[in-house]
């Protein structure tokens, strides 16, 4: 699809460039101070800024971060991300949280007048939010000369071209908690992939659907025929073995219990939080053989050491692979810092939510919008 292109903007010497971005990045509490503890986001947009700059742009970002409901919350400042802004580049004002005002998140096309005021023009780079039609994603295109940021126009093209003209074998990795979550693009990727693993806890649902017992392990019951469905094709590949804590056992920060490892079915009293060895090793090897892989959503709880194993062995297969890897953002994303192999996937998508819609609709209510329609 066709996105308008900074280049097409013309001269912006001395122009004043409104560039939508998602900072919408994790902070923690540091010495008293909150502190962002992963820029990749924020360096991510560097380029175009660094760009509109070197072109004679004034250059204003703005951004979401959190939840703050329509009003003003302090821990919602983007404070913290502008101080760590202001150390990697100069001159780029950062704008307060847009979802301050009601108007965001409402699409009042008044807000979006009030936003794009004083600019001249406006720059899409949030393909991480350009699935919410929001005001500051939807309006500024109808209001001034718009065009689609480098970042955002690289993902589109990646992300689509992965159900266009993959490199074979093409491997889809779908994980995460809820399988009606993720039961859409699972659909579109069954279709278009030689294979598709499933991890996660939307496994479980799955596992049901064979007939297994999942014990304590998060299921949809009302997805069984439409797994079955996706079973039936014969390329749904799915865990065959289980890390298990007791149910109530704490998981995440904190929790000790050893975890306990499970062979087709888990046992009532024990929760699935995790792939286990034998399937680790499978998925592997069939990302061994790939020509492409997408992965989004992790195999279990990796964020508790005693759960991140399955998760890791996934990582680190796709990392020995010569198979273009594409991550599509989110705890994906994350798993690949966290592991230390980012810098050895082919693409890491800024947007997990925006990159499943993309694949499984073909389109954005952002891009619709840049494209004037």
């Amino acid at each position: 699809m066709h996105l308008p292109s900074i280049d097409e903007l013309g001269d912006i010497a001395g122009k004043r460039v409104l560039v939508r971005v998602d900072f919408n990045v994790p902070l923690a509490e540091r010495n008293g101070k909150m502190v962002v503890t992963d820029d990749f986001r924020i360096r991510s947009a560097l380029p175009l800024f660094r760009d509109l700059q070197a072109r004679g742009a004034e250059v204003t970002a703005c951004t979401h971060l959190g939840r703050p409901q329509g009003e003003p919350v302090e821990k919602y400042s983007v404070n913290p991300v502008r101080e760590h802004l202001d150390t990697l580049i100069d001159g780029v004002h950062l704008l307060e949280n847009l979802r301050f005002s009601p108007g965001e998140e409402g699409n009042d096309r008044s807000f979006g007048i009030e936003l794009t005021d004083s600019y001249d023009c406006y720059v899409n780079e949030a393909f991480g939010a350009s699935h919410r039609a929001h005001a500051s994603i939807m309006v500024p295109p109808t209001l001034i000369p718009s065009a689609a940021g480098p970042n955002l126009a690289h993902e589109v093209e990646t992300l689509t071209g992965l159900l266009t003209n993959p490199r074979r074998p093409f491997v889809a990795i779908v994980g995460g908690a809820k399988v009606a979550d993720k039961l859409g693009i699972t659909k579109v990727l069954v279709d278009k992939a030689d294979a598709v693993i499933v991890g996660g806890g939307m496994a479980f649902t799955f596992w049901k659907a064979m007939g297994r017992t999942i014990g304590d392990s998060l299921v949809d019951d009302s997805r069984i025929s439409e797994v079955l469905e996706l079973l039936a094709t014969g390329r749904v590949h799915i865990p065959d073995d289980v890390w298990a804590l007791p149910t109530g056992s704490p998981f995440g920060a904190g929790g000790t219990e050893t975890p306990t490892h499970f062979t087709g079915n888990v046992p009532d009293g024990f929760m699935a939080l995790d792939i286990g060895p034998s399937t680790a090793l499978r998925f592997a090897e069939i990302l061994g053989s790939a020509g492409t892989v997408l992965w989004n959503g992790p195999m279990g709880v990796f964020e508790d050491p005693r759960l991140a194993a399955g998760t890791r062995a996934v990582a680190e297969a796709l990392s020995s692979s010569e198979a273009i890897s594409v991550v599509g953002g989110g705890d994906s994303a994350a798993a690949v810092e966290q592991f230390g192999v980012a810098a050895q996937m082919s693409f890491i998508s800024t947007g997990g939510g925006a990159s499943l819609e993309l694949l499984e609709f073909g389109d954005l209510p952002g891009l619709r919008a840049l494209r004037g329609e």
